[in-house]
């Protein structure tokens, strides 16, 4: 099966190049099959390193991989070759490329409409309540209004269930996120929701358009419910990953 990646649909300048993997296209045995880059989820090493050779074949070079730890630290992909443990990374240079890896966790990749700087962040409900992508948009140094944003495939709306405390992290920050949250289960009036279906999406361009980001694109892709395309963590427990990557050419 040939690799089949996901290109942004948005209006970035030419020599920004970035796309999204999906599970086709690989060397791993289930449960990972088949495209499976993470190193860390249990999967044969040759089927990794196989994976990995076949992704960087549409590269100008290997990627910064990252030690995604669900926090909001941002690193430089010109500061060095090892592994940080960090959950985003951009790059100003030509031909370094950022990238993360998800599956339910939503991968948001950025740049500047000038196409002067890239970036690439991982945004668990953790590090996207923690300010992940406000801490990216910082780092990148650019005016607000000027930064364009896509959002990759990630856990859907109404696969997404939550415990209270995820919805009070959000709202004691920001309480217009309460439209991001609906109850999992009816109950009465009286009765108040233990668990909630979150829309990560909804939440990511709250977050954003409160750090003057609003050119927001992509979204609506679900991985849990897309059984032919995507890794899901909390469909499947045992699972590969998909890359996120974004360089200037």
């Amino acid at each position: 099966m040939a690799p089949d990646w996901i290109v942004p649909d948005w209006p970035a300048p030419a020599h920004v190049r970035a796309f999204m993997t999906t599970r086709a296209g690989g060397a791993s045995r289930a449960p990972y099959n088949s495209m499976n880059p993470a190193s860390h989820v249990g999967d044969d090493p040759a089927a990794v390193a196989e994976n990995r050779r076949i992704l960087c074949a549409d590269l100008p070079a290997e990627p910064l991989w990252l030690n995604q730890v669900h926090g909001n630290c941002v690193v430089d992909r010109a500061d060095g070759s090892e592994p940080p443990c960090a959950d985003a990374s951009l790059a100003t240079e030509l031909g370094k490329v950022c990238v993360v890896m998800t599956a339910d966790c939503l991968p948001v990749l950025f740049c500047n409409r000038a196409g002067t700087v890239v970036a690439a962040a991982h945004a668990g409900w953790r590090g996207l309540a923690g300010g992940v992508l406000e801490q990216t948009v910082a780092a990148m140094k650019a005016p607000p209004g000027e930064i364009l944003a896509w959002l990759g495939a990630a856990i859907g709306p109404d696969a997404f269930e939550v415990g209270d405390e995820v919805r009070l992290a959000f709202m004691d920050q920001q309480p217009l996120t309460a439209v991001a949250f609906r109850p999992a289960f009816p109950g009465t009036l009286d009765e108040a929701p233990r668990k909630w279906l979150a829309d990560i999406y909804a939440l990511a361009r709250i977050r954003l358009a409160v750090a003057g980001v609003t050119a927001v694109y992509g979204g609506g892709l679900c991985t849990f419910k897309d059984t032919r395309r995507f890794f899901s963590y909390r469909r499947d427990g045992a699972t590969g990953r998909m890359a996120s990557l974004i360089w200037l050419e």
